[in-house]
């Protein structure tokens, strides 16, 4: 199935073949979750802060569907 990634910040750099700056069609596993697309693009697990499933707050755990489009933060810092 295909999803959409939404990479911001600096996570963006963890993208294959954007279509934007930050974004790119994935084609990944039927029933795969938020989790296995992490893994899927190499993301180191303290760099994801936020998670958004078709535009509601999401888990690790949640299941994505043909068509999702799926949005990681990393966290952010500043003072």
């Amino acid at each position: 199935m295909k999803i959409e990634a939404n990479l911001y910040a600096t996570l963006a750099r963890y993208l294959p073949n954007q279509l934007e700056k930050g974004s790119c069609v994935l084609d990944v596993a039927d029933g795969a979750t938020v989790e296995d697309v992490l893994q899927q693009l190499n993301i180191p697990t303290g760099l994801v802060k936020l998670i958004f499933v078709d535009g509601i707050h999401a888990s690790r755990e949640s299941n994505l569907k043909d068509g999702s489009r799926l949005g990681v933060f990393p966290p952010v810092g500043g003072g």
